[in-house]
């Protein structure tokens, strides 16, 4: 009996992924095989037009700018024996539990002569909202530099997104994949960094493998492995967001009214998910900066367990000026406008601890309890941290809540 693999593609969770499984073994003729997706076909296409570099290739020649605003070229690193290059991305859920990995990889093997550099394929504009809802920031260069600062990257962070002609020579599949060359610069290994997508369960660990072989001047064991990941994000396959954008464009937007008891039960959050709440005014200058940053995180993580509700707190008499506002950001998500002008009388209703005006922001988990406030302009960044450090791990991601509690 022999064990078959079969390519499996998933665009769940918001992150198009890719991976070989094994199929059961059996001594049964094989069936049909089932009609493939759009997505699918669409896969083996970008597959085909980017093929993946092949073992014994030269290092292809590249000129890229990296997040400490340098440009990074081969010949910066001709006197490292070993070259790993992986590509990685700021959205994907996999590339993000392989990071500590990646950072122990170069730790290790640094005084080894071992240089280790990351280069990220994606083209922003081919990444779709819902496509980050694993992630505090996109895939752009500047995006790149509050990740590689905020983790604490030790090896350089390349930007290859804007042309993607480096990630056409490489042809990586997914985030992570790692591509390994020799001290003469012909690739060696090309593949995953292990075998599990959390550390505690891995079983084989080829890069290290690959480097330690390399070092010791044998041939690399396995010289090439299947990878998982998320789907690299070539520039010319944008249908996928213009789709997304365009049927949120198409919902509509409308304005209920609340009472004070209304927002009692809102606080007790009946929704089942996570809530963010945003109180604001159309009056209040912080509230018209931050909300479309706020309308832009609900777009990212929809597609997880996460709902967001606004309450204007205008007076009823200005109901024209809130549709107005809610229109122009097109907001259609559950919008509220309170029934009074009692200010004081909202506070109350709501929080204690809401001590000043608007803007404020509160995030409750599933079972009431506040997992994040805030009195006055939110921190985009230390809000979206928060709701992923709370945002329920889900299979192949399991430790991604640990991840954003780091």
């Amino acid at each position: 009996m022999k064990t078959h693999f079969v390519l499996k593609v998933t665009g769940s969770l918001g992150a198009a992924l890719l991976a070989w499984v094994p199929l059961a073994q059996s001594a049964q003729p094989a069936t049909a095989a089932p009609q493939k997706s759009e997505y699918q076909l669409q896969m083996e296409r970008e597959q085909q037009e980017h093929p993946v570099l092949k073992i014994g290739a030269a290092l292809p020649d590249f000129a890229l700018k990296g997040v400490d605003g340098k440009v990074h070229t081969p010949a910066d690193y001709k006197d490292s024996p070993v070259l790993v290059v992986m590509f990685i991305s700021n959205h994907c859920p996999a590339s993000q539990n392989y990071e500590s990995r990646m950072k122990q990889i170069t730790a290790d093997y640094a005084g080894k002569g071992v240089q280790v550099i990351a280069i990220a394929p994606n083209g922003p504009q081919a990444v779709s909202p819902r496509e980050l809802n694993y992630s505090d920031v996109d895939d752009s260069f500047e995006a790149m530099v509050e990740r590689a600062t905020h983790r604490q990257f030790p090896f350089p962070y390349l930007y290859d997104g804007e042309t993607q002609a480096i990630a056409h020579q490489f042809g990586p599949k997914v985030t992570p994949h790692v591509f390994i060359f020799d001290k003469d610069r012909k690739l060696r290994f090309e593949g995953r960094i292990d075998d599990a997508m959390r550390e505690v369960n891995a079983k084989t660990h080829e890069t290290r493998d690959a480097l330690d072989a390399l070092l010791a001047g044998k041939p690399v064991a396995v010289e090439t492995t299947p990878v998982f990941g998320c789907s690299t994000k070539w520039n010319s396959a944008v249908a996928g967001k213009q789709r997304e954008l365009k049927e949120w464009a198409a919902k509509p937007v409308a304005v209920e009214t609340t009472t004070l008891a209304g927002l009692q039960q809102l606080m007790k959050n009946p929704t089942g998910k996570m809530l963010m709440i945003n109180f604001w005014a159309t009056w209040c200058g912080p509230c018209q900066v931050e909300y479309p940053e706020l309308l832009t995180s609900y777009l990212w993580y929809r597609s997880r367990d996460f709902e967001f509700v606004s309450v204007s707190v205008d007076a009823p008499s200005d109901r024209a000026a809130v549709t107005r506002f809610l229109n122009e950001h097109h907001s259609a998500i559950r919008n509220l406008q309170v029934d009074t002008e009692d200010v004081y009388a909202v506070q109350k209703a709501v929080d204690p601890k809401w001590q000043s005006g608007v803007p404020y922001t509160i995030v409750l988990a599933p079972d009431g309890t506040v997992v994040y406030r805030r009195d006055g302009e939110v921190d985009i960044l230390k809000l979206r941290r928060a709701i992923l450090a709370n945002l329920p791990d889900v299979g192949m991601f399991a430790g991604n809540q640990a991840y954003w509690r780091q």
